[in-house]
């Protein structure tokens, strides 16, 4: 065999090797890029379903101060109960101030205790409302009720959606190869879902019956 055809099937086998190298560097940036761009977006997705978390339980918020204005005209010795309100509601003000909250916070779980506590205030000061007739026929007071019941709704709803946005963008930055892609380029952490709360948690029982 001559030196000129041996040559020429060295320089095949390497084009071949480069071509094959090129190939597989470019099928693995599709994979890294696609995999990058998947986490961002179930990044995004949880970041989104956290704005609508935060929003149903202001809206709560901002409802209780009307609530105790109506109650303090007919009923206005259940001074304790209503303090307990509003002051459940001023400590989860406190922290969204001074601390912020964010999806990955390691105060989140901290932010769901205030946040239950501030609903098991609620549910026990419409249980106690019960008893007075004529505050439930006050239409504004009805119409408060029918108010919270809602954001509770709202509340619930929000935060189921959080969760399965939390469990996708959990999956893709601990699966491969999102782990890896992860690791080594976006360094996100794992992130809590809102756990399950007995009780405290539930949404306030609101009936009309006398």
């Amino acid at each position: 065999m001559s030196s000129h055809g041996t040559g020429n099937g060295f320089l095949t086998r390497r084009y071949v090797v480069c071509g094959a190298l090129a190939l597989v560097f470019v099928v693995v940036s599709i994979l890294v890029v696609g995999r990058f761009n998947s986490i961002q977006a179930t990044d995004e997705a949880v970041i989104a379903s956290w704005a609508n978390v935060e929003a149903a339980y202001q809206r709560r918020a901002d409802l209780i101060p009307n609530l105790v204005e109506v109650v303090k005209g007919s009923a206005a010795h259940e001074n304790e109960t209503l303090k307990a309100v509003t002051e459940a509601r001023a400590l989860v003000g406190q922290m969204q101030r001074d601390e912020g909250i964010v999806p990955n916070d390691h105060k989140l779980e901290e932010y769901q205790a205030l946040q239950n506590g501030l609903g098991s205030a609620l549910s026990r000061l419409l249980l106690v409302l019960e008893s007075y007739p004529d505050l439930k026929a006050n239409s504004s007071f009805r119409d408060l009720l029918h108010q919270i019941e809602g954001t509770e709704n709202r509340i619930n709803v929000a935060r189921k959606r959080y969760n399965d946005a939390i469990m996708g963008y959990n999956t893709q930055i601990r699966m491969f190869p999102g782990n890896l892609v992860n690791k080594v380029f976006l360094k996100l952490p794992r992130r809590e879902p809102f756990k399950t709360n007995q009780g405290a948690a539930n949404a306030p029982t609101v009936t009309f019956s006398s």
